[in-house]
């Protein structure tokens, strides 16, 4: 019986042909389990995962292992991107048990969905000490039959270990000059002064830690924080995780150096990247953070764009090698000599090769390299390089291309219109807007049901139906905060206000502590709660920007206070985990510095309202918000009460619906944003 058939999930799907049995996360799997006795295979992973499609094929596609698991195991796949709640629950299990993590995760589980064993990848034959796939199997199903009492007692410890870690953190103190400079010295410490970036390999782009980096140059002056945010994109954006040809970021460098990537292409990476190489450019003018702030937005829209408007999230790592006919990591991005060669010439082919820093040996494997740009050789804006460039890219137009994971992920998709709004306002694209605007109104028309409830994924204009978590609902709102700032419209101001309300009622627990499903959600064997970032700002803390940039364009107290209730996370963990609570600190510089609520009022069609509007967007205050429109237009709070200035467009600079006295200059604008 093919279970996964009719599911909207790609990942779920690309395995409903395996002679596997599988069933989706469902009630009725489990009484399966329980009605045959046997316990729960539960698999996790995504669409874009490479070592998920490994797995798949060495075991998943195997008659052998396949029947043995139909004989012996309830079969559950879950897709971790669709099911958050899921694979957090498990995947801190397997953390804790094992001391690391990832996909594809691995759990076996009683038939009251406890956890027993833990793994992630595991291979078809013994290797380097781990057990082969099917020894791991029949070593369970035989502990099962013969000593069941000992496997429940390690399920029920497990799962009395996981409810006892309830987080103390949503009625800390707030966080101050000491946590954010503690943070800071934290930071500079990990810098990895030599290649950029933080940690070693594998070595993660730190979108979040950027955005805090700048946030407190802006407050503070700070030229170290401003130094090593700027290092750090430099950085990237010159090794092989950037896309040299076609734009947008790999997840991640398997080296510290930034040379070789893990291919997939995430959605999340690229919306947090565009928008803080734009945040860059706005405080430095760097033509390189513009272009690739530019470039990575195009990536956006011409790579990942849905037909109903939305984002998909992924592009695989793999993709069909032309040579070989079989499925290989990176064949779509890497080149060598000779294709360069065949492809420009001789004489291009040699500029290429060293403007690339394309080698004969290679810099990924068979004598591949990926494309970088090692060095600044003056030819990045020359005619000779664009023909060249647009060359290779017509090239490779003409490869296999890696799979695309079509699944419209709310949050994402939130976080993805609050960068194309902003990079669209910034650098004059309003493509890149009405892009942004799309998108938004996909997702209300879409994801949100009549009561503004969200469901978290959508696939080919049909709604999922697992529903969204608190990430969906503050990245959505952020989303929209980002859209009312630079329309000046103010539905996607009261649609933000939907969805935070939703917040305050279903996710804030006891002392401000947030959670990351809904208080009415399906029951798991503990309630997710996560306040550190990670790949995507958590839950918690982008709740906390959202709530409290709500609060400075409405001048909402209940949200303002939710918002530094939450907050109290940063002051326990930023002095001691700063890399991990990268946008929390970021929100704390707002809370710090106000955040400044800036009105611009004035005719619509009047060009001073349009550039003192454009001002207000470019200013680097930490989480300003901007409102623009006509006097006591009646759509957006902070327009209230804010007058012309001698028949003239004006604008306000405010903290807490407080303002200075209103001006009609630029010059004079700017200024006043740019004191601390």
């Amino acid at each position: 019986m093919n279970r996964l058939a009719g599911v909207t999930s790609p990942y779920l799907l690309q395995h409903a042909d395996n002679p596997v049995d599988w069933w989706p996360w469902t009630q009725e799997a489990f009484e399966e389990a329980r009605r045959r006795d046997v316990p729960v295979l539960l698999s996790v992973g995504y669409s874009a995962c490479h070592w998920c499609h490994v797995m798949a094929h060495e075991s998943f596609e195997d008659e052998a292992t396949a029947a043995y698991l139909n004989e012996h195991f309830v079969s559950v796949k879950v897709d971790r991107e669709e099911r958050p709640d899921v694979d957090a629950v498990y995947m801190e299990a397997v953390q804790a048990a094992t001391g690391q993590g990832g996909w594809p995760m691995t759990v076996f589980l009683t038939p009251d969905a406890e956890p027993f064993y833990f793994g992630t990848y595991f291979p078809p034959e013994p290797r380097h000490g781990m057990p082969s796939f099917r020894q791991l199997l029949q070593g369970v199903s035989e502990a099962w039959t013969g000593r069941r009492e000992e496997v429940t007692e390690v399920a029920g410890k497990i799962v009395r270990d996981l409810a006892g870690r309830e987080l103390p953190y949503g009625d800390t103190a707030l966080p101050g000059e000491e946590q954010l400079g503690q943070a800071l010295l934290g930071l500079t410490r990990e810098y990895d002064a030599t290649y950029g970036g933080f940690g070693g390999a594998p070595k993660f782009p730190a979108a979040m830690v950027i955005e805090f980096l700048l946030r407190h140059h802006a407050r503070t002056g700070s030229d170290g924080a401003l130094q090593m945010a700027a290092d750090c994109c430099e950085r990237m954006a010159r090794g092989g995780i950037y896309d040299q040809l076609g734009g947008g970021f790999a997840r991640y460098s398997v080296d510290r150096k930034w040379v070789v990537p893990h291919f997939e292409k995430m959605l999340y990476d690229n919306a947090l990247l565009c928008r803080a190489y734009a945040h860059l450019w706005r405080a430095t003018g760097s033509e390189l953070a513009q272009r690739v702030a530019l470039e990575t937005a195009d990536f956006l829209v011409r790579e990942l764009r849905t037909n109903e408007g939305g984002f998909a999230s992924a592009l695989d790592a793999d993709s069909e090698d032309g040579a070989s006919g079989r499925h290989v990591e990176g064949a779509y991005y890497v080149w060598t000599p000779a294709q360069l060669r065949e492809v420009l010439g001789e004489s291009d082919a040699e500029l290429a090769i060293a403007h690339y820093g394309v080698t004969e040996e290679g810099t990924f494997e068979e004598g591949a390299s990926v494309l970088q740009l090692p060095q600044d050789d003056g030819l990045l804006d020359s005619d000779r390089l664009a023909s060249i460039r647009a060359r290779l890219l017509a090239a490779r137009e003409e490869r296999p291309r890696p799979g695309r994971d079509d699944k419209v992920v709310a949050a994402w998709n939130g976080l993805t219109i609050a960068a194309l709004a902003e990079t669209g306002a910034y650098f004059d694209r309003p493509d890149l807007v009405q892009a942004a605007i799309a998108a938004g109104d996909l997702l209300v028309r879409l994801h949100m049901g009549p009561d503004a409830r969200l469901v978290r994924t959508s696939m080919d204009g049909r709604a999922g139906t697992h529903a969204g978590v608190l990430e969906d609902y503050a990245d959505v709102a952020e989303g929209f905060l980002a859209l009312a700032s630079v329309t000046g419209e103010g539905v996607w101001l009261e649609f933000a206000g939907f969805l935070l309300d939703h917040v305050l009622i279903g996710f804030v627990g006891e002392n401000g502590a947030l959670y990351d499903t809904a208080h009415d959600a399906e029951a798991l064997i503990r309630r997710p709660q996560d306040p550190t970032d990670n790949a995507t700002p958590s839950g918690w803390t982008a709740a906390a920007g959202a709530l409290l940039s709500y609060a400075a364009q409405t001048g909402s107290e209940p949200h303002r206070t939710a918002a530094e209730r939450a907050l109290g996370v940063v002051t326990a963990l930023g002095p001691r985990a700063p890399r991990f609570i990268g946008h929390g600190l970021a929100v704390a510089e707002a809370l710090l510095d106000g955040p400044r609520e800036v009105a611009v009022v004035g005719p619509a069609d009047d060009p001073q309202r349009a550039a003192l509007h454009r001002a207000a967007l470019l200013a680097p205050a930490p989480g300003a918000v901007v409102s623009a429109g006509e006097p006591d237009s009646g759509e957006l709070p902070l327009l209230a009460d804010r007058p012309l200035v001698g028949g003239r467009a004006a604008a306000y600079v405010c903290r807490n619906f407080t303002c200075d006295a209103p001006v009609t200059e630029v010059e004079a604008l700017r200024e006043r944003l740019g004191r601390a």
